[in-house]
């Protein structure tokens, strides 16, 4: 069972990543065509997966695995970033960019913290979680590569 500090990172962990999935949700309610609809809510079921993993860590039953290297697209790094558009009319693209910025952000958070401990159990964790983070970021680069740069 992870200790109390342990615990605190990752119920922010767990929080965060309720919060990108009622963000998922939000999209595909405001989503104005069938197949962006199904693309978040099916973001918002993976956010929803990583959760539980996250859930399942806490509870000492799975281990996060943060020596795996994540391809990193580098789209992120590359768009501009989008202003928040709240009214319905968000575009695929934006929507998509605005989530890859997310998750880079998220990733930079676990990453910096990491490097900021000694310890190794917090840097295992930390590490683990920027892992995660670059897996939903790569998930978005495809996405937006497959379905706005593939179109045009």
């Amino acid at each position: 069972m992870p200790s109390d500090a342990v615990n605190r990172v990752l119920d922010f962990a767990i929080a965060n990543e309720q919060k990108a999935a009622d963000f998922y949700r939000y999209l595909a309610e405001q989503a104005r065509h069938e197949h962006m609809k199904e693309v978040f809510l099916g973001f918002a079921r993976e956010e929803e997966q990583h959760k539980a993993k996250l859930l399942d860590v806490k509870a000492g039953e799975q281990q996060l695995a943060p020596e795996q290297k994540v391809i990193d697209l580098g789209l992120a790094e590359q768009l501009d970033d989008e202003p928040i558009d709240l009214s319905g009319n968000m575009q695929y693209a934006q929507a998509l960019i605005i989530a890859m910025k997310s998750e880079k952000a998220a990733y930079k958070l676990y990453h910096n913290l990491a490097d900021a401990t000694e310890n190794p159990v917090w840097k295992s964790l930390l590490l683990g979680l920027a892992q995660e983070e670059a897996k939903h970021k790569l998930r978005f680069e495809i996405e937006y590569d497959d379905h706005v740069l593939k179109e045009h």
